[in-house]
């Protein structure tokens, strides 16, 4: 078997590893971390939407070198088609890529306004009209997929690239007391609760550094 390696950045700030991450282990492939300190220039400047590339995460299998949250996913569903991260309908295997598409080049309001930050908790946090657009916009492709493919999840019984993309939006949420609609808040708690988000939570947590242009009071 070949040797695998996610390399990643700070659990707490670093939504784009948390992306990564879930993608493996929704994958079920065995993998050791290489956890690149968030005082590191390249993950830094990632983690404040500072850099022209995203090259945190990567995955590195056998003899094998991936980048790009979105190019990793297609990769682990050639490797694992059986995790199904992508829908084996063609329709929906569409869908879901454009969804995952919307998330990875889009809402910069909502990134620079509600940065990823596990270990805080902003009640009545005022959100600004563009990361509200942002928000509403989120949580009507939730809504739409929900409906469309049944649940639990955005395309249904199984969990799929799109629920990883979606899922550090999930922590912004909570971080920053954006109140939902009943659906919504659902979907969100069904996220919050897989054994995989507690797991990354847990280590976040416990991460001494602090980065701090990020960790202000609000």
């Amino acid at each position: 078997m070949p040797k695998t390696t996610l390399r990643i950045t700070s659990k707490n700030y670093s939504s784009w590893s948390l992306r990564g991450w879930l993608m493996a282990r929704f994958a079920g492939l065995s993998f050791e971390e290489d956890i690149v300190p968030p005082d590191d220039p390249s993950a830094r400047a990632e983690i404040l939407l500072l850099s022209s590339s995203i090259l945190v995460p990567s995955l590195h299998h056998g003899d094998v070198l991936v980048w790009d949250t979105l190019a990793i996913a297609e990769y682990l569903n050639e490797i694992r088609p059986g995790a199904k991260l992508l829908p084996s309908d063609l329709a929906a295997r569409a869908h879901c890529r454009s969804v995952c598409g919307e998330m990875h080049s889009g809402f910069s309001a909502l990134r620079a306004a509600l940065p990823m930050n596990l270990k805080g908790h902003f009640p009545n946090f005022k959100v600004w009209s563009r990361a509200e657009a942002d928000i509403v916009r989120i949580t009507t492709i939730w809504k739409e997929c929900l409906a469309k493919y049944g649940g639990p999840f955005l395309f249904g019984e199984q969990r799929t690239m799109a629920d990883a993309m979606y899922a550090p939006v999930v922590t912004r949420f909570m971080t920053y007391d954006v109140k939902l609609d009943p659906v919504c808040t659902a979907y969100a708690k069904r996220i919050m609760a897989m054994p995989e988000m507690q797991e990354w939570i847990t280590a976040a947590k416990k991460e001494p550094e602090d980065i701090d242009e990020l960790d202000v009071e609000f």
